[in-house]
């Protein structure tokens, strides 16, 4: 008799998302013999396409037992308040120029740099994930995205030994991004991870998703994901990493720490103040599942939080 067992992130199939979407888009840019050569989700053809790395191979270590959400629910429904509140931000989004595109490499480094998107790709190559992501806003999705680990970033920047976090940064134009003359806002958007969350191998920088580059609204050119985290975390467009020694105040902490804290790690039985985080909405079923904890991936990170017990670690 064979016994499944599932791994701790994994939902049941009752509970997925569609891929049927996913899955046609494959057939495209793979062609037949790609889908024909193994499972939905197991290993399949890496036939060159958007300049010989879209679609990248997959690293068959992150996997889900569910759909991965179709592109027409996850591509038009994004938060990007650079560019508006609105969930359909995807027609602003349009305006965010991103050729060319350099990311600076700052603080407490060997020796501050600047790299264009396209080499920073060619030195550090390219994998597929599928990774979940839970949004503060008490919903969900599961995609494929294209990066590669912030471990590789961090072995370029060789961060000096006073290091201690990472702080990102976005773009700031607001002639280009309407949101950002909104003075309420502590524009640009900022983010921040400890130097040993950054490390974590679950860290992702992320140049795709559904084997093509990013679209504009998921943060084109380059952004994070960080899956055991709420979404805000996973900074869009970013434009500089910078090393320093002191816990950086992010982009929302700055505008209202009351309800989103530095660490922002899931947790189901951490209430936002406004609504409960108990369970989440599946875009594309708006089906209602339960929250997991670190959103399923607590085998791999809570050890991260071993002595933070005091933190707001879940806000």
């Amino acid at each position: 008799m064979l016994i499944k067992q599932s791994r701790s992130w994994e939902i049941p199939e009752s509970s997925a998302t569609p891929e049927s979407v996913f899955l046609n888009r494959r057939a495209l840019l793979g062609g037949a013999a790609g889908l024909a050569a193994g499972a939905v989700l197991g290993p399949r053809g890496s036939r060159a396409a958007e300049g010989g790395v879209y679609p990248a191979p997959r690293n068959e270590a992150y996997t889900l037992d569910r759909g991965v959400t179709p592109e027409r629910y996850s591509g038009d429904y994004n938060n990007f308040y650079e560019f508006g509140t609105s969930k359909t931000v995807m027609p602003a989004a349009e305006a965010l120029k991103t050729n060319p595109w350099t990311v600076r490499i700052d603080g407490l480094v060997e020796k501050p740099f600047e790299i264009g998107v396209e080499d920073l790709v060619r030195k550090v190559g390219l994998e597929e994930r599928l990774y979940r992501h839970r949004c503060v806003e008490a919903w969900s999705m599961a995609v494929p995205w294209t990066g590669f680990p912030l471990s590789k970033l961090l072995a370029l920047a060789k961060p000096a030994s006073g290091a201690k976090y990472v702080r990102f940064e976005t773009f700031l134009d607001k002639a280009m991004a309407p949101g950002q003359r909104a003075f309420f806002y502590p524009w640009p958007y900022t983010e921040g991870l400890t130097l040993a969350e950054a490390g974590n191998d679950l860290a992702f920088v992320v140049t795709g998703i559904y084997g093509k580059p990013l679209p504009k609204q998921f943060g084109a050119p380059i952004r994070l994901a960080l899956p055991w985290k709420y979404g805000f975390k996973s900074i869009k467009s970013i434009t500089k990493v910078s090393f320093v020694a002191e816990r950086p105040k992010t982009f929302w902490e700055g505008l209202q720490s009351s309800e989103y804290g530095f660490w922002a790690n899931v947790n189901p039985a951490v209430p936002h103040p406004r609504w409960s985080q108990a369970t989440e909405r599946v875009l594309g079923t708006d089906q209602r599942v339960p929250t997991l904890i670190f959103n399923g991936y607590g085998e791999q990170v809570a050890g991260l939080y071993k002595g933070l017990e005091k933190e707001r670690l879940f806000v």
